[in-house]
């Protein structure tokens, strides 16, 4: 199991180097901007690299949304960023659920999503997989309840599509811990990613506020028993820079070995 860190884009493997992680995500873009990533001068590096990367793409992308002027950006912003994270060797890229407005009808967010990969198709299709993450509020959300995401997978239908667990997002979305993994991967049949976040938030608050992992209303030993089950790679995305995030990976580490 490869543990790692979200980190600064400036020198992901020097942030990796400092953290002994074994993964890393990061942005290639300002990740509350519209503009399209550039062409990193590390690439070739990048993809040399023995450490996995993954991308996580802005957060001001909606592909979901009834509003033409944010959804129509948001497929094109999400292709840029998939064509961009693939030139550097990511194995995936990570995108937020995303939601329709209050009194609108999320079954169209839904089928917003499925002309989203249908966009994409067009040029050739995402060149890398595409892991749409589950978010911790809005009661409009495509990927807060998991009957929400039931229904986002029978919309995407035949299109490849991947998923990233927060533990963080599902505890603060109103989503027992205990057995989640098995109630996700029968609605996807996969969890290709998790971000592994204690939270500051209370149950079903709604609030996507991170914490490191032995702190914050969630039992150390459940998100443990989460990761544990789901068996795939692992992102912390905590407070605290190196000496936080080092500490959540060396707990992970101690906790996932000692019962192997």
């Amino acid at each position: 199991m490869r543990i790692g860190a979200h980190v600064d884009p400036t020198d992901p493997l020097a942030e990796a180097a400092a953290r002994q992680a074994e993964a890393v995500q990061f942005f290639l873009a300002d990740p509350q901007g519209w503009k399209a990533p550039k062409t990193r001068e590390d690439a070739e590096r990048l993809r040399a690299a023995d450490v996995d990367l993954y991308v996580h793409a802005p957060y001001v992308i909606n592909v979901a949304t009834l509003n033409n002027r944010i959804r129509i950006p948001s497929r094109k912003l999400l292709l840029a960023h998939a064509t961009a994270a693939a030139a550097v060797g990511a194995k995936g890229l990570i995108v937020h659920g995303g939601h329709v407005n209050a009194g609108q009808d999320v079954a169209v967010g839904f089928d917003n999503w499925r002309k989203t990969f249908a966009y994409a198709a067009e040029s050739g299709g995402f060149p890398l997989p595409v892991l749409i993450e589950n978010t911790a509020g809005g009661e409009n959300a495509c990927a807060r309840h998991l009957d929400s995401l039931a229904r986002l997978w029978d919309a995407l239908g035949d299109h490849e599509v991947g998923f990233c667990l927060d533990t963080c997002h599902a505890h603060a979305g109103g989503e027992e811990l205990l057995g989640l993994v098995d109630r996700v991967k029968a609605i996807t049949g996969r969890i290709d990613l998790i971000h592994a976040n204690n939270s500051k938030g209370a149950f079903n608050s709604g609030q996507d506020r991170h914490d490191n992992l032995t702190g914050g209303t969630i039992d150390p030993e459940l998100l443990v028993a989460v990761i544990r089950a789901a068996g795939a790679p692992v992102i912390v995305e905590t407070p605290g820079g190196v000496e936080g995030q080092a500490a959540d990976i060396a707990f992970l580490r101690g906790q996932l070995g000692a019962a192997e």
